[in-house]
């Protein structure tokens, strides 16, 4: 192989992006699809929708790179798809369901912000199943995860039960959907990455397990087999994308950003800015139990052996990007999201104003559904400025929560953070960041990391790259953020925002 057609489905656009072996990008297409809110805290996906915008992106690259089937003399042509392999990366615990015969979703997919299920994870809450779930799993009881969408579509979609009981219907993460595509049906497949986020994995045999599957009345037949995340599992219809590729690579993408980023060791940690933020650090071939409300996930499969097996902890911010797509769509303060660098720029502080965007609930490590979006400490002096800068602030603060809660669960005091995704970008932010959190931010010249990880899975599987090594030797820096806040002003400040945080908890518990 000498490239990678890595697809990257994101929650609000699908992006494909051809990789060479020097973990180049070479052609990048992208598309966006729509965001479904049926009702407060819902929010939805259509499922054709997705494969429409990834499935269209792919085939311009293909076309790029696809010659004509023969050359000026009549014989055939090679192109760069004989030699190449397609990997995925995707928006994780998105829930889609549809038909096996005819491939089409009984319903919207429900996408991982949606809180529609919040009360179904009270109930096994006050049923004392959380001890359970989160030693099976790794998992806390939340609305984020798989398990309770899935179990409210057999619930609420007309005769989706007893079709699901018939064998009839199919679940999975977008992956799934995606690699159902890709093969015409052929292959009904999930990683581990994105297994362990369903909340009906289970982390110690890495397989479905039967009591959870029980406790959230899942029938098998509708789950995918649990593949290897560096492996091939499949390969394209060549009427989809004009060639039979082989599908090398599947990782979740907080996951598949954490290989990009080339944290192989225990301790190396990364966090994405994306439209959340995902924090995650390797700890190696151990499942760590947290004590502070974080996840305990697999990292990812292979690819050294079959079932080798890297674990990670995690601590998820729901609100990251999409805050900024909230001050230029919602409030309609900037008109694109760079704007906002040079506006939080015009004060020199948030003049004690801070935004806590629990917009979708409070992820780690709060955890609460019912928390919702918070602006306070305004006065007639307030500006937009000062609005745009606490936005940004709120980023890295919640960032800082999930960090402090990270050393604390394993131990390690960490010393920098790697970050990638379009936020990290915004040098302002960065340094923020930096100061929030006591330790450098750096940021490597190849950002995008999540299609990257996922490419360099498929790439170990096909003999594009050697080793872990060879992946580390591309890792490069392009700017390093070093802290400038001094250790008391950090601390008030950390203590400043935990009392906003505070205050916007339980907001819609009824």
């Amino acid at each position: 192989m000498k490239h990678v057609l890595a697809l990257d489905q994101g929650t609000t656009s699908s992006r494909a992006i051809l990789f060479d072996r020097a973990g180049q990008a070479v052609a990048v297409a992208q598309r966006e699809f729509r965001q479904i809110f049926p009702q407060p805290g819902w929010v939805e996906h259509d499922a054709n929708e997705i494969w429409a915008s990834q499935s269209a992106v792919a085939r311009e690259l293909m076309e790029k790179v696809l010659p004509a089937p023969v050359g000026a003399d009549g014989r055939a042509t090679k192109s760069i798809a004989d030699e190449m392999c397609v990997a995925i990366t995707n928006q994780r615990e998105t829930t889609v369901l549809w038909e096996r015969a005819t491939g089409q979703p009984v319903a919207n997919a429900i996408v991982w912000q949606d809180r529609r299920t919040a009360p179904r994870c009270d109930e096994l809450r006050l049923q004392g199943k959380a001890g359970l779930i989160q030693k099976k799993t790794g998992l806390v009881i939340d609305a984020y995860f798989s398990a309770t969408k899935l179990q409210w579509l057999l619930d609420h979609v007309p005769g989706a039960r007893a079709r699901a009981e018939r064998g009839e219907l199919a679940f999975g993460t977008v992956d799934s959907w995606l690699i159902w595509n890709l093969t015409g049906g052929k292959v009904h497949a999930t990683d581990a990455s994105n297994a362990s986020r369903t909340m009906l994995f289970n982390l110690h045999t890495l397989q479905w397990d039967d009591e959870l599957l029980r406790l959230f009345n899942i029938p098998r037949s509708v789950l995918p087999q649990v593949v290897s995340s560096s492996g091939v599992l499949g390969h394209t219809d060549a009427n989809v994308l004009g060639a039979a590729l082989p599908i090398a690579g599947v990782a979740g993408d907080q996951q598949a950003a954490t290989f990009g980023q080339a944290c192989f060791a225990p301790g190396m940690a990364k966090n994405t800015y994306g439209t959340g933020c995902f924090m995650l650090m390797n700890t190696g071939t151990a499942a760590v139990p947290s004590r502070n409300k974080l996840l305990t996930t697999v990292g990812w499969q292979g690819p050294a052996g079959p079932r080798r097996t890297a674990y990670c902890l995690e601590g998820g911010v729901f609100m990251a990007g999409a805050t900024i797509q909230w001050l230029r769509d919602g409030l309609q303060m900037i008109q694109s999201a760079p704007e906002v660098e040079a506006i939080a720029n015009l004060v020199p502080d948030t003049g004690d104003v801070y935004l806590v965007p629990a917009f979708a609930g409070l992820g780690a490590p709060d955890w609460d559904g019912y928390a919702r979006g918070t602006l306070l400490g305004m006065t007639r002096g307030t500006t937009r400025a000062h609005i745009a800068r606490a936005a940004l602030e709120a980023i890295a603060l919640q960032v800082a929560d999930v960090f402090d809660a990270m050393a604390r669960d394993s131990g390690i005091a960490l010393k920098e953070l790697r970050v990638d995704g379009g936020a990290c970008s915004n040098n302002l932010l960065m340094q923020m960041q930096a100061d929030f959190l006591g330790v450098p931010v750096v940021r490597p010249k190849v950002t995008e990391t999540t299609a990257l990880g996922a490419a360099y899975l498929a790439g170990l599987a096909t003999g594009l790259w050697q080793d872990a090594a060879e992946i580390s030797s591309q890792w490069q820096v392009d700017r390093r953020f070093e802290p400038q806040l001094g250790a008391a002003q950090r601390r008030a400040k950390l203590a400043r925002w935990r009392q906003a945080v505070e205050r916007s908890k339980a907001w819609a518990d009824n």
